[in-house]
């Protein structure tokens, strides 16, 4: 209680740190851009060469070819 009021800040903050720290030994913030990534590392360099190999392809011709070679469905 006394960490909570001297800092200002909520004792459920203070016991949700507490439990990250005794859990795996880190309180830091695991920051993510909010939007997963539908592609691999792989598809995104097919991707890049093939757009490279025919630079008039369009978007939406790169995600059917994408899609026929891997199965992976992307939006334009």
């Amino acid at each position: 209680m006394k960490v909570s009021e001297e800092f200002g800040i909520a004792q459920s903050v203070i016991s949700r740190l507490w439990q990250r720290f005794q859990d795996d030994g880190n309180v830091s913030r695991c920051y993510s851009t909010g939007h997963h990534r539908d592609t691999t590392p792989n598809e995104d360099r097919y991707l890049a060469i093939t757009a490279k190999r025919n630079k008039r392809s369009t978007a939406s011709n790169l995600s059917r070819q994408l899609s026929s070679a891997s199965g992976t469905t992307i939006s334009r």
